[in-house]
């Protein structure tokens, strides 16, 4: 996270600040409870067990090993971590047969409260985005739909430990659904590797329930890889700046293979032979068909699309028992599911960026 080189001498590499913003875990397609959108359950200071566990005792040496750490030390924060049972039920998916919708999706992230600060932000903030789109092609409606989905521009505070978030979900994961306690596990090494950085006590910093950091809820890793001293004070600081946000929102997307000057996705007509609909359907989110492949196979593109030279994704989003929605997602949609892995998802930042965009400029 140092900057780039220069004749001069280079600056010091800027600080860390990685005290933390919660946000809603995207679910893909499934409407979230308003309960859901912020959790404020406050972790208890008390330790743990972890630390008389064998399976944490080898994760500690591990990630020492690993992330250079002093293993005495992580041991210590493990066994300051808390299990915390309902995170453990927050991170499962909806019950089986819940009906995944759209219409209800959009309805709980496109709202009059998140596009009314989302207006504030932007007129606060519009210089900074537009520097950022300038330097990274990123537009700045997109930069503004994912903090907006993610935190409400800053609005939701969450009061979780991420030690106890990563601790739990690294050794404890829910069984039920696919594991992803290795993820979760490094994601605790880099938060620990971080800390010891910056100099930061691990058992204060707080974060989401999925140890999620900042207004742009990165997760540590990212924090580490992507984050940016945007507003150039000589920190990083993703929680009281947001020009530091905006920066490394679009260096992230810039770098999981955002294209400059191409759309997010077209609409289309999906093809009425069954086949043909499932041949498009079956690479789901990945682009991985031509215009001309697309209209042999039955699809309706409308005029603006007949140009685009990437290849496009058919991409189906559920409303319950009402017809589904069709887009075509392009390279660009499909890198704004690299932030969350849901088309329903990055639907829902790309229209909540462009109301805001359109009722911010529409404004005297």
């Amino acid at each position: 996270m140092g900057l780039s080189g220069c004749a001069s001498p280079p600056p010091p590499a800027p600080q860390v600040v990685i005290a933390a913003l919660a946000s809603p875990e995207a679910l893909d397609g499934q409407a979230i409870p308003a309960p859901a959108l912020v959790q404020t359950e406050v972790a208890a200071p008390e330790p743990g067990n972890y630390a008389q566990r064998d399976d944490a005792r080898q994760l500690a040496d591990r990630l020492a090993t690993e992330f250079q750490l002093d293993p005495t030390w992580v041991l210590s924060m493990l066994s300051q971590a808390r299990f915390k049972e309902s995170i453990t039920r927050f991170i499962m998916p909806a019950p089986s047969g819940t009906a995944k919708n759209w219409a209800v999706y959009r309805s709980r992230f496109i709202d009059p409260i998140r596009i009314k600060a989302g207006v504030t932000f932007w007129r606060t903030y519009e210089m900074d985005l537009r520097r950022a789109e300038a330097r990274w092609g990123v537009p700045a409606s997109i930069i503004a739909g994912v903090i907006g989905v993610e935190t409400i521009y800053g609005r939701n505070t969450g009061n979780y430990r991420v030690l106890d978030a990563l601790a739990t979900l690294g050794l404890d994961f829910p069984k039920g659904r696919s594991d992803r306690s290795a993820f979760f596990q490094k994601e605790l090494g880099h938060f620990l590797k971080l800390c010891n950085e910056q100099n930061m006590d691990p058992t204060t910093v707080l974060g989401s329930y999925a140890g999620a950091l900042g207004l742009p809820q990165f997760m540590p890793s990212s924090v580490r890889n992507f984050a940016i001293d945007f507003d150039e004070d000589g920190r990083i600081d993703l929680l009281r700046s947001p020009v530091d946000a905006i920066g490394s929102v679009a260096k992230y997307l810039a770098e999981h293979g955002w294209r400059k000057d191409m759309p997010t996705y077209y609409e289309v007509t999906p093809p009425t032979d069954a086949d043909a609909l499932a041949k498009l359907l079956a690479p789901d989110i990945v682009p991985s068909f031509s215009v001309a492949e697309m209209q042999s196979l039955g699809a309706v593109l409308p005029d603006v699309a007949q140009t685009h030279t990437g290849l496009l994704a058919l991409v189906k989003l559920q409303n319950g028992d009402a017809a589904p929605t069709y887009v075509t997602g392009t390279d660009n949609f499909y890198a704004v599911t690299r932030y969350n892995q849901s088309s329903y998802y990055a639907l829902a930042v790309i229209q909540l960026g462009q109301t805001v965009s359109r009722d911010a400029s529409n404004l005297p």
